[in-house]
C-alpha cells in the first residue's frame, strides 16, 4: 500500500505562503508553520495601515496648511472657514502642495479667505 503525498496542490498552497514570507528574517521565510503565522500577521497590519496612511497624510496636510496660514497671519480654522465662504473648493492635499511649492498663490487664497470672513462679520 502506498502513502498519499498530497501532490502539487499542497505544494502550491505552501509555496504561496513562503513566497509572501520572502524577505523575512531567520526561519520565518523558510519554515511553513512559522511563515503561516507571520504572513497572516503581516497581511493584517498591511490591511490596517492602508487606512491609517490616509489619516496620517490628512493630518500632515493640515499641519502644513496651518503653518503657512499662521505665517500669513490667520489661523487654520479661520482660513478654511474663509475659503468655504468664498466658494473655493480645493482639498487639503492641494492646499498643502500650494503652501510648499507656490507661496504666492497660497497667500492670494489667504487674502480671499480674509475678505470672505470680513464680509460675513
Amino acid at each position: 500500500m502506498s502513502r498519499v503525498k498530497r501532490g502539487f496542490k499542497a505544494r502550491r498552497r505552501r509555496k504561496k505562503i513562503l513566497d509572501l514570507a520572502k524577505g523575512f528574517r531567520g526561519s520565518r521565510n523558510s519554515r511553513f508553520k512559522t511563515a503561516v503565522h507571520v504572513v497572516r500577521r503581516a497581511l493584517c497590519f498591511a490591511y490596517r495601515d492602508r487606512r491609517v496612511k490616509k489619516r496620517e497624510f490628512r493630518s500632515l496636510w493640515i499641519l502644513r496648511i496651518n503653518a503657512a496660514a499662521r505665517a500669513a497671519g490667520i489661523k487654520y480654522s479661520e482660513f478654511m472657514n474663509g475659503l468655504k465662504k468664498s466658494g473655493v473648493e480645493l482639498d487639503r492635499s492641494i492646499l498643502a502642495d500650494l503652501a510648499i511649492n507656490d507661496p504666492a498663490g497660497f497667500n492670494a487664497l489667504v487674502v480671499k479667505a480674509k475678505e470672505a470672513l470680513s464680509r460675513a462679520a
